[in-house]
């Protein structure tokens, strides 16, 4: 895709002299040969101001700044706020080059590659630790090069969470427990696929319009992570929790291609650096605070179910020929990238 227009004449002007408002006769021999360049990049994430998307993203900033001795700095805009809050739009501006960074999560990112959801696929991973692990050492590489197709750059990956499940009728214990529940979900074949098999009526709407749906009885629940149920007050409209791993989500640490190119190979070097330090210190932290919020839901009254390994096989068995044929429709360089069979 071409890069905005607008977007990349900035970039390369800046590129060009150096350091903002240095045009004049001498400047660039005048700079310090061990400096960063100087600029700001802009970086577009989807969560809300406290989730942990915009906390990773503005951790980075931080680190970009700090490193750079204030040379490079990052404007990160949470909410989808360069895209009106259409996520869609957003990922299609990272993609031409109207934003220079951005973090989605893989469900999201699917609107430009169906396959990038893959590692969502229900009860792939264990723990946090073998999701770090597998995405590190292979699946990366897998992203890395879908999303090259695209004209984008990988630069790492943080936890979304693993996604549970909350409602207002009754506690999730079994399969026959999410018969005919409206839930919310992302507009994920996985996700509506995985409802639809086990008797469920999932219906995609926008993150921001949930909370208000299941107020009004529209809906009667949703998933997410511990994190993003937390932020999003859903302990509020919601009483009961079920704690059951069903798939790990990830956000993508991206840049645009064309604008990564055009910066100086010293400052892609401290970008790296710094997405891997903020997504690895996104992961602490999720994982960190997961148990904090739990217990926190309980102490408002929530019910919170913890299912057993056997209550878990009898969803595992309840999904299992639709999970199958997932597998089959993803291929074996995608499920293998990640160790699911």
């Amino acid at each position: 895709m071409k890069m905005n227009k607008l977007r990349a004449g900035a970039l390369l002007l800046s590129l060009v002299l150096g350091l903002s408002g240095c045009g004049a006769p001498g400047a660039q021999d005048e700079r310090d040969a061990d400096a960063y360049q100087t600029i700001e990049l802009v970086m577009a994430v989807n969560g809300t101001d406290t989730q942990i998307d915009t906390r990773v993203a503005n951790y980075f900033a931080q680190l970009v700044e700090e490193g750079s001795g204030g040379n490079v700095t990052v404007a990160v805009f949470p909410n989808d706020q360069l895209a009106g809050g259409n996520a869609t739009k957003g990922i299609e501006m990272i993609a031409q080059g109207s934003a220079d960074l951005a973090a989605y999560a893989t469900c999201t990112l699917a609107v430009i590659d169906s396959q990038l959801p893959v590692a969502t696929i229900p009860w792939s991973f264990e723990s946090y630790e073998e999701a770090r692990r597998v995405i590190d050492e292979s699946g990366y590489k897998y992203y890395a090069q879908r999303l090259a197709a695209k004209g984008i750059t990988y630069l790492g990956s943080f936890h979304n969470g693993f996604r549970q499940i909350t409602n207002s009728k009754h506690a999730i214990k079994t399969p026959a427990d999410v018969k005919n529940l409206k839930i919310r979900v992302p507009g994920s074949e996985i996700y509506m696929g995985f409802f639809r098999t086990l008797g469920a009526d999932p219906t995609s709407m926008s993150w921001s319009e949930v909370f208000t749906a299941i107020q009004q009885g529209t809906i009667d629940g949703q998933e997410n992570g511990v994190s993003v149920t937390s932020t999003a007050k859903m302990v509020e409209v919601q009483k009961h929790l079920t704690m059951w791993n069903y798939s790990y989500e990830n956000d993508l640490f991206i840049a645009n291609t064309l604008v990564w190119e055009n910066l100086e190979p010293k400052t892609q070097e401290l970008l790296r650096v710094c997405a891997v330090d903020a997504c690895n210190w996104g992961r602490d932290v999720l994982e960190a605070e997961e148990e904090a919020l739990i217990e926190g839901f309980k102490d408002v009254g929530m019910t919170v179910t913890y299912l057993t390994e056997e209550e878990k096989a009898a969803f595992a068995d309840a999904i299992a020929a639709w999970k199958a044929g997932i597998i089959q429709q993803f291929g074996a360089d995608a499920c293998g990238a990640f160790g699911i069979a």
